[in-house]
């Protein structure tokens, strides 16, 4: 049985690696990709002389599909948590600690934002149970639309959009309700009467579990673990230019026919070649757009007086080119036992592509001027590295879901074809990882 895989990031190697344990040594797995490497928006370099991830550096802990896969390929001894710092926001030309107990920023009361916002906002907040709540079970709205509404500008700007732009590098105004906010919606479609009352029902229970993990040498060592194990022949630096029925399967130019195939491709390119074939899904696809962003990693002295805290997140507004630091020796004990402070700077959201442009050199010297500003301390580099990546999160707006299930009906009649990605169910790792795994499933039973 011969199957492709097109598309080689966290998905498809994840579906490459599943394949090979469900169907075993005698299927013939290609992965093809346009990039000259695999990997997708994953991608660990090196700086001052060690691994330091450039893409996503973390993932969501309660999720269970990265420590499960660590477990499988023998990782499990990479495996790190965070030291349990909080971060900061930077708005107003200060800093503030982060509100706790927040859902994605979105508070359950006034009191957790004193401070941050200004009175009349924390008015708004305290008296918004008492102010009726409109919502229709099933609507969906930009999460901008509905928190402004009920809790003020200043909680969007201030606390809802750092929050959201590290997670999609999108903002409030491009990111829809439902799917950014799931337990919200639910909340809000059972009857909440009240947008505090919904968010106290939608956040999760206490817990002394880490929130996030991560890998210790970076997910350089998960990918080659993946690839290995997949024992698929890779083809890269070569994208797919047509897909289409065969007689007895699918031909995928320019590998040819297939019995299976897994589109592990972002959603413009997934649309491309289901033109033909599915046509729904497609247009589907299309409206689904993407944010850019980079990554400016700095090494600088180890005894540079970073706060304590994990990182400083940018509020709406401010006049800062950066939109976030990660400060990496704080949030991270293994980095921090480096002989350098490692920082992370992002930069670019949805709608503001500028940011590619711009030369390494301007980058950096943005990168160190933001981060003195946001610290108040000389911030000198001794070392850096730029990492851009362009259209590289789809954007989950309002309609997200709908969409998705138009996508996913419309190709459900199409044995041997598999969809994964970042634009499904989730930007994160661990829905990725899953939807790989999916799409491996679907191959296989097909194939049985």
């Amino acid at each position: 049985m011969r199957i492709a895989v097109v598309g080689g990031g966290i998905s498809g190697l994840t579906a490459a690696y599943r394949l090979r344990m469900l169907l075993g040594p005698a299927a013939d797995i290609l992965v093809l990709d346009r990039a000259e490497r695999v990997g997708g928006i994953l991608y660990t370099g090196e700086l001052a002389g060690g691994p330091l991830d450039l893409g996503a550096e973390a993932f969501v802990g309660r999720r269970p599909e990265v420590p499960e896969l660590l477990r499988e390929v023998g990782l499990e001894t990479q495996l790190v948590t965070p030291a349990g710092l909080r971060p900061l926001v930077w708005s107003g030309g200060v800093t503030h600690a982060l509100p706790e107990r927040t859902l994605m920023g979105i508070p359950a009361s006034a009191e957790s934002m004193r401070g941050l916002v200004d009175a009349a906002t924390i008015e708004q907040i305290a008296g918004e149970p008492r102010r009726p709540l409109a919502w229709e079970p099933g609507a969906d709205v930009d999460v901008y639309r509905l928190i402004a509404d009920r809790f003020g500008a200043q909680v969007v700007e201030r606390s809802v959009d750092p929050l959201l732009g590290g997670v999609y590098a999108g903002s409030s105004r491009s990111i829809g309700v439902r799917a950014a906010l799931p337990t919200l919606a639910a909340a809000l479609d059972d009857g909440a009467p009240s947008l505090t009352h919904a968010v106290s029902v939608a956040l999760p229970p206490p817990s002394d579990a880490p929130v996030f993990g991560g890998l210790r040498d970076g997910y350089q060592v998960l990918l080659e673990a993946l690839a290995a194990r997949s024992g698929a022949k890779f083809v890269t630096a070569t994208p797919a230019t047509r897909l289409a029925r065969g007689l007895r399967g699918w031909v995928v130019d320019p590998i040819g026919a297939v019995d299976g195939v897994v589109l592990a491709t972002p959603a413009p390119i997934t649309a491309r070649l289901l033109g033909a074939i599915a046509p729904d899904a497609a247009a589907a696809l299309a409206g689904i757009e993407l944010s850019s962003s980079v990554v400016v990693a700095l090494a600088l002295p180890h005894e540079t007086a970073l706060p304590q805290n994990s990182g400083i997140l940018v509020a709406t507004g401010e006049p800062l080119r950066a939109k976030a630091f990660t400060l990496s020796s704080r949030k991270w004990t293994h980095l921090a036992q480096r002989e350098t402070a490692l920082v992370r700077a992002s930069f670019g959201k949805f709608g503001d592509d500028s940011t590619l442009s711009w030369s390494d050199t301007d980058l950096i010297t943005a990168a160190a001027e933001d981060l003195a500003t946001v610290t108040g301390i000389p911030i000198n580099p001794l070392s850096a590295v730029v990492q851009r990546w362009r259209v590289g999160l789809p954007q989950y707006a309002p309609g997200h879901i709908d969409r998705i299930a138009t996508i996913e009906q419309s190709v459900a009649s199409l044995d041997g074809l598999a969809l994964a990605g970042a634009y499904l169910h989730g930007v994160g790792v661990p829905a990725c990882v899953a939807t790989g795994n999916a799409a491996a499933h679907r191959i296989a039973t097909a194939a049985t």
